[in-house]
């Protein structure tokens, strides 16, 4: 068996297609028919933290105000609106894009393969576009043409 590309996560040999995620999901290549790369919609997943953050930080100083006074209330105010300045202007806050990999497998349409890292993608499918090509009837896996 032949593999064309290894990792922690994704193995792709000239049988099969496996990826380790949440799940392990083992595919055989010669069932993929209709195989696709989407790019999928950017998540924002850094916004809801960042508000849910800034909020409890709000919170926070509210009590601290009514608790131990004007100046611990003040102090606390000022630390959360720096931190939500300083998070607004993060770069991890841009949208994500995930990247998939779609086919058609008994008949059904499926994921399988999704990656946020391109780099990582590419490799991947680089790797999977090399053993569907291989594994086309009548390709000769030594790179001959048939005497």
């Amino acid at each position: 068996m032949r593999t064309y590309y290894r990792s922690r996560e994704v193995l792709v040999t000239d049988e099969y297609f496996v990826w380790r995620a949440s799940t392990t999901q083992i595919v055989p290549i010669g069932e993929l028919r209709d195989v696709r790369l989407v790019r999928g919609e950017a998540s924002r997943v850094g916004i809801a933290a960042m508000v849910a953050t800034t909020a409890g930080l709000v919170t926070l100083a509210g009590a601290s105000w009514a608790v131990m006074g004007q100046l611990a209330g003040y102090a606390l105010a000022a630390t959360a609106t720096m931190i939500a300045a300083v998070a607004v202007r993060s770069p991890r806050r841009r949208a994500t894009r995930v990247w998939n990999v779609e086919a058609t497998l008994r008949g059904s349409r499926v994921i399988i393969y999704s990656s946020p890292d391109l780099r990582v993608f590419n490799q991947v499918t680089r790797a999977l576009r090399r053993t569907i090509e291989v594994n086309q009837p009548g390709h000769d896996s030594y790179g001959l043409a048939a005497a």
